[in-house]
């Protein structure tokens, strides 16, 4: 009996909210056909894969593929690339964000407000392809960077052929590319903001600056936690298609990471398997990563994503 009024609450609620449920659709159906359905092919990292053979047909390794990255010359050099340029591109990329939608907040012209929205929000829409094109164009010996160090004095720089430029072009191109487009949800989150703090603020004498320290942060922590625990749970998933794109064998001391590691050997080497465990074990320390976060921000600050 229980279970049939369950049966009909469930209904009822479907019927009710049938056009929400239909918007929900594409996601997701999205999410099932691209990230859950392939879960069945992990299996690949446990197998001697075969294309030919299938997964079900080809022999079972065990943990073969694991001991193999685990003992690679090239671990070491991986686990501290990935960490040091996502790390980096952290610490450096997700407070400007922050920092452009406080600016704009404080700027009272509504049209130099809405130009600096536009500008900064451009790049995010601009091809990866494209936009590697012009950090390329941009920072080649005789590019438009160089031209400057070069009329102010200095050295040119082969930046994208210095394993030691490698980190900040990448970062500092993607705080370009992003920040406007990361800043839309903080404004938003500014925006829900109730005025009347502001108000009593006011009455009390604060200045725009305490109004910001103590009324404006603080109303956008919790966008600001989740967002961190969402970004330190990927902190081992760098995108490869950007350092595909701009890194070279001269760097691959410092540019080369689990994911384009993982492209070498999976796609151009055709070695499924190994390339398998090695995103398999990526995989995990992400989800353990993102555990930890959320779990220590739920003791610290009270807040957490789930």
């Amino acid at each position: 009996m229980r279970k049939k009024n369950i049966g009909r609450r469930i209904l009822r609620d479907f019927v009710f909210n049938k056009y929400n449920y239909l918007l929900l659709a594409p996601a997701l159906i999205y999410y099932i056909v691209f990230h859950y359905v392939p879960m069945y092919g992990a299996q690949i990292a446990f197998r001697d894969y075969y294309v030919t053979k299938g997964i079900l047909g080809s022999d079972w390794a065990g943990l073969k593929y694991f001991e193999q990255f685990f003992t690679s010359y090239y671990f070491e050099r991986l686990i501290t690339n990935t960490v040091l340029l996502s790390g980096l591109n952290i610490l450096w990329g997700f407070p400007a964000p922050i920092l452009l939608a406080l600016l704009l907040n404080e700027v009272r012209s509504q049209l130099f407000k809405k130009s600096v929205q536009t500008i900064t929000y451009l790049p995010h829409f601009i091809s990866l392809v494209v936009a590697c094109g012009i950090i390329i164009d941009f920072t080649k010996q005789n590019g438009l960077i160089n031209d400057i160090i070069a009329f102010f004095g200095g050295e040119r720089i082969l930046f994208l052929q210095s394993p030691e430029w490698f980190r900040p072009v990448y970062i500092i191109s993607g705080i370009w590319q992003e920040i406007g487009w990361g800043s839309i949800i903080y404004l938003s989150a500014i925006a829900g903001i109730s005025q009347e703090l502001y108000e009593a603020a006011k009455i009390d004498g604060a200045s725009r600056w305490k109004e910001t320290l103590h009324i404006t942060i603080p109303g956008i922590m919790e966008t600001i936690i989740i967002l961190l625990i969402l970004r330190v749970g990927k902190l081992m998933s760098l995108g490869y298609e950007k350092v595909l794109l701009l890194y070279n064998e001269t760097t691959y001391k410092t540019a080369d990471i689990i994911s384009t590691y993982v492209y070498r050997r999976g796609i151009q080497n055709a070695e499924y398997s190994f390339a398998s465990a090695v995103d398999l074990f990526n995989s995990v320390i992400n989800m353990a990563l993102l555990l930890i976060v959320n779990a220590i921000s739920k003791r610290v600050q009270g807040s957490s994503l789930f």
